[in-house]
């Protein structure tokens, strides 16, 4: 089974997110865990909320340190905000590392609606990332 890490600096949004989709869309090729540089301690409520409106519930999920994970192999290393691509550590194996930044929706300002839809957008850029990403693995095998 391959094997990612999703890198951010709180890991209470994206890379929380980005866990599950990965998980999902991988199909049972990829394990994914997620971490951040400095965890938040939570799990943003609208994360769980828009994870749960595609069924995919990680309500059970909590922000963790990178450090959790130092001593393990992946095939890829996913930083999806900036701040985390600076504090990436190197991990061991001979795995990818990737960049994709994304706007933080927790940074999202107005109404409870106007935030749920940045928390949308958000999910939506990071679950397509995500499958042109697998998709384009496919293509190179």
């Amino acid at each position: 089974m391959k094997r990612v890490l999703v890198l951010c600096t709180g890991n209470s949004c994206r890379s929380q997110m980005a866990e599950a989709l990965w998980e999902q869309i991988g199909n049972g090729v990829w394990e994914s865990r997620s971490a951040g540089s400095r965890p938040s301690g939570y799990v943003h409520p609208l994360a769980v909320r828009v994870m749960a409106e595609l069924d995919i519930d990680i309500s059970g999920h909590r922000s963790k340190s990178l450090d959790e994970f130092r001593d393990e192999s992946f095939d890829v290393v996913l930083t999806v905000c900036d701040n985390a691509k600076e504090s990436c550590p190197v991990f061991p194996g001979d795995g990818q590392v990737l960049h994709w930044p994304f706007y933080d929706p927790a940074e999202a300002k107005g109404s409870d609606e106007e935030q749920l839809s940045v928390f949308r957008r958000v999910r939506d850029e990071i679950r397509n990332a995500i499958g042109d990403y697998l998709h384009s693995l496919q293509e190179d095998a």
